[in-house]
């Protein structure tokens, strides 16, 4: 038996720390020195004080910020630990409802705009926490911003346009502006 459980023991010892150690360290000190700012979470710091991520969606109700796709986390925290999809289908009567409580709340904040939600405004994203928002969800936001901020709505938009982040390879996906750093955009500027 002590035959078979030194050999056993030692590769069961030198496999834990490859795996559990070395290999842990080579790829984090690698992403730290290929890739820090990833590495760390994509903070977004603004003065040396981190407001956020680059990769996680953040609430905004203020009617001179671009408001976020709605998380599927407990009411809006855009809660991390909690990520996952709403797996409300369709015909789900919940799901009626908080879309049309949504679409409801953006016709109250900006009355004069008939045009149609769009839907990134209104539902979750696969994980709940999307930082993102389509073209078209910021363009709908536009003149409610440029109001409650009194800035020409040309001012937002260009704006928008700078923050609007193109497809992937330039085909996959749609184009998608980051609220957060659209938000801090909008809170740089001199008028604000």
């Amino acid at each position: 038996m002590k035959t078979l459980f030194r050999p056993a023991l030692s590769l069961f010892i030198l496999l834990t720390l490859i795996t559990g150690l070395a290999y842990p360290l080579a790829v984090t000190g690698l992403a730290q020195l290929l890739f820090p700012s990833q590495a760390n979470g994509s903070l977004v710091k603004v003065n040396g004080v981190v407001v956020g991520s680059a990769l996680i969606g953040q609430p905004f109700s203020q009617p001179g910020h671009f408001w976020s796709r709605p998380s599927a986390t407990a009411p809006d925290a855009y809660n991390a630990a909690a990520s996952s999809g709403s797996n409300l289908g369709p015909s789900n009567p919940a799901l009626t409802e908080a879309v049309a409580a949504r679409i409801a709340a953006l016709r109250a904040a900006d009355p004069g705009n008939n045009a149609p939600v769009p839907v990134d405004l209104v539902t979750a994203s696969a994980s709940g926490l999307d930082p993102h928002i389509s073209a078209a969800a910021a363009d709908y936001q536009v003149s409610r911003v440029a109001r409650a901020r009194g800035l020409p709505a040309a001012q937002v938009r260009a704006l928008v346009a700078q923050h609007t982040q193109g497809t992937l390879l330039g085909f996959l996906g749609e184009p998608r502006v980051n609220v957060l750093q659209l938000n801090l955009a909008l809170d740089a500027l001199p008028h604000s």
